[in-house]
């Protein structure tokens, strides 16, 4: 089981760094504008914020409903070798794609904070972060075409569908909460929590979907690019496999602290864009800003509800799936010099607003 879950992670991160890191800039290099990009990579996350919504009260996520959430995000990216030109189509295949990896993610993080707890959480996470920094220095030496990109988005993906399905099989062992017996499921009851979930991610939509786009346009080159990104990722790795201790501290100081420096890392990235050292240093905050954050975050989320899988499903669905839609709508629209100071900004107050979730925490309402 195990193995599986590592599995799953590796693949499932490596389709997300070929999408985030060179999807966009081969769609700009197709002949889509800034705002376009901007569009069609908010999409994805639109559909993650709205499908949680149907799974509160009409459907349930189902080893049956993982499965076919699967298949469609493979037959999804499929398409995309004939809609890749067309702006509407294009879009359409990236609402799908997105709807279905809605599903897939929130599913196997509640499997792993209920088999392997959230100290050991890290060490089966970090697959992922191998698979994406794998797959951002292969394809930033080696990728020529759009049709080649999406080789390998296609390829990432059956993979994560093998390995998701596998999951399936040997998870008769094991249970996982399902429906809550304490009450409906309320987004109120930790409003300041959700906030800042949703302005932290929003404060990513700048990197994810331009920080390719923003360094290539100082000069430099997609293959020093690709490293800065999977330096920012083996930041990432090494927080993951050794962040257990860390965990036990409380979880809500934890979560300040990490956003804090995540506003810290966009103003050094507003200030200092063109000096390479200074960026690379930028990026080693990703091991606090994502790989801590992310683990304290989704075990944060474990701790305060019951229905385990649809809490996951709606911190994906309002932090990756409305904030990364805003940010990158927003990072479309405001795509320039000053977009980093924009995101640390919104870093910031996604800091100021958790302040208030201890009150919340504490009287459990």
């Amino acid at each position: 089981m195990i193995f599986s879950l590592g599995a799953f992670y590796f693949f499932y991160f490596a389709v997300i760094g070929v999408y985030v890191i060179f999807m966009p800039q081969i769609s700009k290099s197709v002949g889509y504008s800034p705002f376009e990009v901007g569009v069609l990579f908010a999409s994805a996350p639109l559909m993650r914020f709205i499908v949680p919504f149907f799974f509160r009260r009409h459907f349930e996520l189902t080893h049956r409903v993982f499965n076919l959430s699967l298949l469609t995000a493979f037959l999804a990216v499929s398409s995309f070798f004939i809609t890749i030109e067309n702006f509407y189509l294009f879009l359409l295949s990236n609402l799908l794609f997105g709807a279905t990896l809605s599903l897939s993610l929130p599913y196997v993080e509640a499997a792993s904070l209920e088999i392997v707890s959230k100290q050991r959480y890290g060490k089966v996470r970090l697959f992922g972060s191998v698979g994406f920094m794998i797959i951002a220095l292969l394809l930033g030496k080696f990728l020529s075409s759009p049709t080649q990109a999406i080789g390998y988005l296609a390829g990432t993906t059956f993979f994560t569908m093998v390995f998701g399905m596998a999951i399936i099989h040997l998870q008769k062992k094991h249970s996982i909460a399902s429906k809550s017996e304490e009450g409906e499921f309320s987004l109120l009851r930790f409003w300041p929590f959700w906030v800042s979930a949703f302005l932290m991610q929003l404060s990513f939509g700048g990197f994810y979907q331009f920080f390719t786009i923003y360094e290539s346009d100082m000069g430099v080159s997609l293959e020093v690019i690709s490293w800065m990104w999977s330096f920012g990722v083996l930041c990432e790795i090494v927080m993951l496999y050794f962040q257990g201790p860390l965990l036990r501290k409380n979880l809500l100081t934890l979560l300040q602290l990490t956003v804090l420096l995540t506003a810290i890392r966009w103003m050094i990235l507003f200030l200092f864009p063109e000096q390479l050292w200074v960026v690379f240093a930028s990026q080693s905050i990703h091991a606090f800003s994502f790989a801590l954050y992310h683990t304290a975050a989704i075990s944060y989320v474990f701790m305060l509800y019951s229905d385990k899988k649809l809490a996951q499903q709606f911190f994906l669905g309002i932090a990756f799936g409305l904030g990364a839609f805003v940010g990158s709508i927003t990072a479309g629209a405001m795509y320039g010099e000053y977009l980093f100071l924009f995101e640390s900004l919104v870093a910031f107050a996604a800091f100021a607003i958790l302040f208030k979730q201890k009150r919340f925490e504490l009287r459990g309402a």
